[in-house]
């Protein structure tokens, strides 16, 4: 009886190792090593992609920050109320 137990016991592990090499020789076959580079570089492109999303959301929040800060978004004025530096009594002379 203890022969078989020990028979039986054997034949376990040695089912349980050859299952657990073969799974390893199977994740480096090449088609497996090419799935895993090509599962790398999805993953990889796609956080590039929502890195530049995110950055180009940044730039879009700082150029509203600073067109609101420094008035460029403002209407422009019409013709007669443009004021030039240096020329209010420019007509007033000529005249």
């Amino acid at each position: 009886m203890r022969r078989l137990f020990w028979l039986a016991m054997g034949i376990t592990i040695g089912v349980l190792i050859v299952r657990k090499l073969s799974s390893a020789a199977e994740k480096l076959s090449p088609g497996s090593i090419g799935r895993s580079i090509a599962d790398g570089l999805g993953d990889l492109a796609d956080a590039i992609g929502d890195f530049g999303a995110d950055i180009r959301a940044a730039a879009a929040e700082r150029e509203a920050e600073l067109r609101a800060g420094t008035g460029l978004d403002a209407p422009l004025p019409a013709g007669d109320q443009i004021r030039f530096p240096g020329r209010h009594g420019a007509h007033s002379a000529d005249h």
